[in-house]
């Protein structure tokens, strides 16, 4: 297993200077040339790293491998969790931990090259509070994804007052302060780079061309897909109930006018008498509007439902390299 420098670190210091949070899930086959990348960028950054592994219940040799690399290597440190509790609670349980000034999430696919973070950090010794990853291109994922993605980013926008930048991800830097804040935001359903924007803070994009997988397939499903856009948009949004809400107010617009064109014609003389094809059109209509309405409203009382519950993030089941026990609540 390669190594992350050329000796094991003496962890005297009381803090890093920068974390590094990495969600793995099944990444046995990535890990030795994640290690093999993220070490050469470490080595070349001007203070002390911390590198956070949260194994989000991988059902392969992933956990036992990043054992063996925190015994080589003090800087490690390895969270297992009870099962799979997603992508985003598994960013949230490193977050949780850690201690740099300046703390870098990113994938262990190495879709999101570790070499960037050199220009994520100068921008932060600029300045900048939050510094994103900006995806120019995607190499490897199907052109309908593509499109699908570019799509909803652009609508995401258009439907919350908070501006999500199109195209990035949840690759970035994080400094202390803007972590400390997102800390107390303990949501259920997460939507991270939501999350970051709506914070505020001075940020910024650095622009990358997204790289391919280095081994394995995604763990992201269009079931998956589905639920993080559902949260995203249910999260940050509240044009879905304004929506209805004018479905409702013009189909009553519209039922009222059948019904005065309906007198009049009574008055008028008019003998005509309303088809079952019609009736059951206008029925059917009303009702899947119904549905509809029904249908949204039950999201947002689905994620209230969440809250009240109470439940953690996430639960621990085992450690390496930690000395305290870590808490679900934000501390450590």
């Amino acid at each position: 297993m390669p190594r992350f420098s050329a000796g094991v670190r003496d962890w005297a210091v009381p803090k890093p200077t920068y974390s590094f949070v990495i969600p793995v899930r099944d990444e046995a086959e990535c890990l030795p040339e994640l290690t093999r990348r993220l070490g050469s960028v470490i080595d070349q950054l001007d203070g002390e790293a911390e590198i956070i592994f949260v194994d989000d219940g991988s059902t392969d040799e992933s956990f036992r491998i990043l054992c063996d690399l925190r015994a080589t290597d003090e800087r490690v440190k390895v969270i297992r969790l009870a099962r799979n509790f997603g992508h985003q609670a598994a960013i949230t349980a490193g977050f949780d931990i850690a201690l740099g000034e300046a703390t870098v999430v990113m994938d262990a696919d190495l879709q999101d090259p570790p070499e960037l973070v050199a220009a994520l950090v100068e921008r932060w010794r600029d300045g900048f509070d939050v510094v994103y990853g900006v995806r120019r291109r995607r190499e490897g994922d199907p052109v309908h994804r593509r499109l699908g993605t570019g799509i909803f980013y652009r609508t995401l926008r258009h439907l919350t007052a908070v501006d999500i930048p199109a195209e990035a991800g949840d690759f970035r830097l994080v400094d202390r302060r803007v972590l400390d804040e997102f800390k107390q935001l303990r949501e259920r359903n997460r939507y991270i780079r939501g999350m970051f924007a709506w914070l505020g803070f001075r940020q910024t994009g650095v622009a990358y061309e997204r790289d391919r997988r280095y081994a394995g397939s995604t763990g992201y499903r269009l079931r998956d897909l589905t639920k993080f856009a559902l949260d995203a948009v249910v999260g940050f949004s509240e044009v879905p109930l304004r929506f209805m809400l004018l479905i409702g107010f013009s189909v009553a617009a519209i039922s009222f006018a059948i019904g005065v064109w309906a007198l009049v014609a009574k008055l008028a003389g008019s003998s005509a008498v309303p088809g079952w094809a019609s009736v059951m059109i206008v029925v059917s209509f009303l009702g899947g509007v119904q549905l509809a309405v029904v249908g949204v409203l039950g999201l947002y009382v689905a994620r209230i439902y969440d809250e009240v519950r109470g439940r953690p993030l996430y639960v621990v089941a085992e450690t390496c390299g930690l000395d305290s026990p870590v808490s679900n609540d934000g501390e450590h």
